[in-house]
């Protein structure tokens, strides 16, 4: 009888640490095979170069005429999966600039992961602008946010031979 509640125990108590270990607070957004968070328009959310679909660039003013305008290059980066939900990232670069970043996916399961990135989105944008690469400080308060983001830019830019 005994043996019988040590063994009923120790179930009872693997059990109930594997359902604490496999709970998440935060679903991020789709499951996975259901879709993804939205995704630009015209936008493929995979990993790699996207491809062109505007024209060049209009070459610089005081260039001669005839000189090849600049395309711009634009990629999406790796999915980071995160603690709280994906986080990917597409860039644009023309010539050797980075000229625009923008989250295809983000972590969106409950409306506290909205708020943090409604705040943290933009100035990683910016940090990157002004960084002209990944080495990016990050965000306080949204420091997984912040390290998903760094991933998938740092993907997207080795993708595109870019620095």
């Amino acid at each position: 009888m005994r043996m019988r509640r040590i063994t009923l125990t120790i179930v009872s108590t693997l059990a109930a640490i594997v359902l604490l270990f496999s709970y998440r607070t935060s679903t991020g957004g789709a499951l996975p095979g259901t879709g993804t968070a939205a995704a630009a328009p015209g936008v493929v959310p995979d990993t790699g170069v996207v491809p062109d679909t505007a024209t060049a660039t209009a070459a610089p003013s005081g260039s001669p005429s005839g000189s090849p305008a600049t395309r711009a290059t634009t990629v999406n980066g790796t999915v980071a999966e995160t603690r709280w939900g994906p986080v990917q990232v597409q860039v644009t670069i023309i010539g050797q600039k980075i000229t625009d970043v923008r989250p295809l996916q983000r972590p969106t399961g409950n409306a506290r992961d909205d708020q943090i990135n409604e705040y943290a989105l933009p100035k990683l944008r910016q940090q990157v602008l002004k960084a002209q690469s990944a080495r990016i400080d990050g965000v306080s308060g949204a420091t997984v946010t912040s390290e998903g983001y760094r991933e998938s830019l740092q993907a997207a830019l080795d993708a595109a031979h870019f620095g």
